[in-house]
């Protein structure tokens, strides 16, 4: 029987320092991120109407966990995969400024995700979106925008690390930024994932740019929906896609660990494209989508931070489940408790 967690492994801290840690690892970064981004926070929904377009779509095949409001007429309702596009929406409503965003709780069941060592049927994250000023749908806004998230990850890391002493900071001073057209051509007879990890081990932390456009094999580095993300876009340094993916190298686990998702926003241009491009052209009847075309969106830039993923990484956890509440199977169950490692 294969091992699910690392040869030699033992968790520095017990059940109770752990639950304290947990609580101070969030409390700091979110300080640090919205400090950062100017980011106020926010309320927002577990759940939304099902066929209002609200809902994201991921990469496209995620069933979202639906159920029926008896008082309502049984009116269909989705437990919320992420608030891609209702933190878009919130913008407008709350009226937002250029220069200033929110960020929020985000909490979801994905049924259809992998089960292992960094992926849960439960999900949350911190979602936060930016509104953009004039002319900053470009790579280099994207790249400053990425700096400061890695910038707060890197002083909750350090902050941590003070309060915690078995949680010794491993990042690098700097993030690399990496195309995916570039990483394919550098490592054409690996799969996305393998030239994650590769990538992540020679740098310590990597952000990879153009996440779900094709590349060169006809492979794209990753799923993205056609209306958050703009991942079809030219840019002027001869690659396609303004959005990407935070990757640091986990040195408990010995492999790569995405911490965030995140990118520029489509527009009208970019959704009407991306929408024919996976062929759905049929969603621009939606709500979100009529409102975005409307113009009645500002022009944004978001993602998704995964809370228990950067608890994992910083207090040097080897499972998700040590630091967040799911199901696992009834093997890791058992190896935890052979290896005295206590699953929430």
């Amino acid at each position: 029987m294969p091992s699910f967690f690392p040869k030699d492994y033992h968790p520095a801290m017990d059940k109770k320092q752990t639950e304290k840690a947990i609580k101070y690892v969030k409390d700091t970064f979110e300080r640090e991120l919205s400090g950062e981004l100017k980011l106020s926070r926010v309320t927002s929904p577990l759940f939304v109407p099902k066929g209002s377009g609200i809902n994201d779509d991921l990469n496209g095949i995620e069933r979202p966990v639906r159920f029926e409001i008896g008082n309502l007429g049984n009116k269909e309702m989705e437990i919320v995969q992420s608030l891609a596009k209702w933190k878009r929406m919130a913008l407008a409503d709350l009226d937002f400024q250029a220069g200033t965003g929110l960020y929020t709780d985000m909490n979801a069941i994905r049924p259809d995700d992998d089960i292992d060592a960094i992926h849960s049927l439960y999900v949350d994250q911190w979602d936060w979106e930016l509104v953009m000023g004039e002319n900053c749908r470009n790579l280099d806004f994207l790249k400053q925008t990425v700096m400061k998230i890695y910038s707060a990850i890197r002083r909750s890391e350090f902050l941590v690390g003070e309060m915690f002493a078995s949680c010794t900071p491993t990042l690098p001073e700097n993030i690399t930024f990496i195309h995916a057209e570039d990483a394919q051509k550098r490592y054409p007879d690996l799969t996305p994932p393998q030239r994650e990890k590769v990538l992540a081990k020679e740098y310590g932390a990597i952000f990879l740019i153009g996440i779900g456009s094709p590349l060169a094999d006809g492979v794209s580095q990753g799923g993205r929906a056609p209306d958050y993300d703009d991942w079809s876009t030219a840019t002027d340094k001869g690659h396609v896609g303004l959005n990407g993916d935070i990757i640091v190298w986990d040195t408990v686990r010995e492999d790569s660990l995405e911490l965030s998702s995140m990118g520029i926003r489509v527009d009208r241009e970019t959704l009407l494209r991306q929408l024919d491009i996976r062929s759905c052209p049929e969603r621009a009847d939606l709500y979100w989508h009529k409102r975005l075309l409307n113009g009645e969106l500002p022009q944004t830039i978001g993602g998704g931070i995964g809370q228990s993923r950067l608890c994992m990484f910083l207090l040097h956890k080897a499972h998700i489940g040590e630091v967040q509440a799911s199901v696992w199977p009834e093997e890791v169950l058992l190896e935890a408790k052979k290896e005295s490692i206590y699953l929430m």
